[in-house]
């Protein structure tokens, strides 16, 4: 069993009242007041996270951009330097090694920010195809992640003399008391935000001015729990769970991120033919009608008919009843707003099947 890894702000995170458990092999905050109570400060005002566990690798060398767009799905031919792209990283056959962030840099350095527990995988991969002259490196300890999310997240950046009127997807590099932030307009909960990655052994100056800014905002520190809670309501997908090696972008509603015109990425032919064929199953919202709180890996039925499988499931903050993610037989013919069940435990929970999001996206 690998030793548990730990960020740079744990020490802060203690004094601050967190409580903690391991995610994907590191220790990470938990809640600190509550998870209702921080979900709905972002979504009403703004949260602080650090998801500093976030992995970090940098593809650098005469031809980067040309090599990553030749291997990950999205087109990197539609961005260029200080723009960001979603995107995935997957097998020949058209599973999901990971999704990932690509910040163009120049033609010359892309660096990306894969899900922790997969960065060695996409390094792996990425190296192994790699032409002479690119290096492909893990910097999982070169940045720290700390995301400001919420309607008063530009207020707060903006605080801090750093740069808050780019686009969406949109990144700057700037400079805070003479350390150096990546500011970048993305985020994880649907709502106007910015994650801000300072060198790791920076994080401490840049996550102290940001409690101060957050808290004179009428904001709260946020951790796994809201995290969660607010990319389940928006229907973002979290690897291990809606992605996978078993589950395609195509079956996670993700073929938006795929740059079907490109003459190469990896997976291409497979993910063509499973767009040509049309998924055997897709991921679909639940939620519930009544009383009862969705989990994953929960069967769901149409009459007594297996028809899915909930993949993500909690209760949400925003809307008061239980939610879910679920993979979903399209041979079954399942239509939005029909009623399904899911069983919890020997007990069936009437749900109502719906497109994600579960409540407006307010990313842009």
């Amino acid at each position: 069993m690998s030793e548990i890894q730990h960020g740079p702000l744990e020490e802060r995170h203690r004094q601050l009242g967190a409580s903690f458990a391991e995610f994907s092999g590191w220790l990470m905050p938990v809640a600190y007041e509550g998870t209702v109570g921080e979900h709905t400060a972002t979504r009403g005002a703004v949260g602080l996270f650090d998801v500093s566990h976030l992995g970090k690798a940098a593809v650098r060398g005469p031809g980067a951009a040309e090599y990553v767009n030749s291997t990950l799905t999205n087109d990197l031919g539609r961005i260029g330097p200080g723009k960001a792209q979603y995107t995935l990283c997957c097998t020949e056959s058209g599973g999901v090694i990971d999704d990932l962030i690509a910040y163009y840099v120049s033609d010359d350095e892309i660096f990306l920010v894969p899900n922790a527990a997969n960065t060695a995988a996409v390094v792996a991969a990425l190296q192994d195809k790699a032409p002479g002259g690119l290096t492909i490196t893990d910097e999982h300890r070169s940045r720290a992640v700390l995301a400001v999310q919420g309607p008063k997240s530009a207020e707060v950046v903006g605080s801090l003399g750093l740069p808050t009127d780019m686009d969406y997807m949109g990144y700057s590099d700037a400079d805070f008391n003479g350390v150096e932030v990546r500011v970048c307009r993305t985020g994880y909960t649907g709502e106007h935000g910015y994650e801000l990655l300072p060198a790791w052994g920076d994080a401490p100056v840049v996550f102290d001015a940001l409690v101060d800014a957050v808290s004179g905002a009428g904001g709260q520190l946020a951790g796994l729990g809201a995290r969660d809670t607010l990319r389940t309501e928006m229907g973002y997908p979290l690897h291990g769970h809606e992605l996978s090696l078993e589950i395609s972008p195509l079956q996670a509603r993700c073929g938006w991120a795929i740059g079907w015109r490109k003459d190469a990425f990896w997976g291409r032919d497979a993910l063509l033919a499973e767009k040509e064929a049309g998924p055997k199953r897709l991921l679909r919202g639940l939620r519930a009608v009544g009383r009862g709180v969705l989990r994953p890996e929960l069967t769901v039925l149409d009459g007594s008919t297996p028809v899915g499988v909930t993949t993500s499931g909690t209760f949400s903050p925003s809307l008061k009843v239980g939610i879910a993610l679920a993979l979903l037989d399209t041979d079954h013919d399942i239509a939005d707003g029909q009623r399904v069940a899911v069983d919890v435990r020997g007990r069936q929970v009437e749900c109502e099947v719906a497109k994600p999001p579960f409540v407006e996206a307010k990313t842009r």
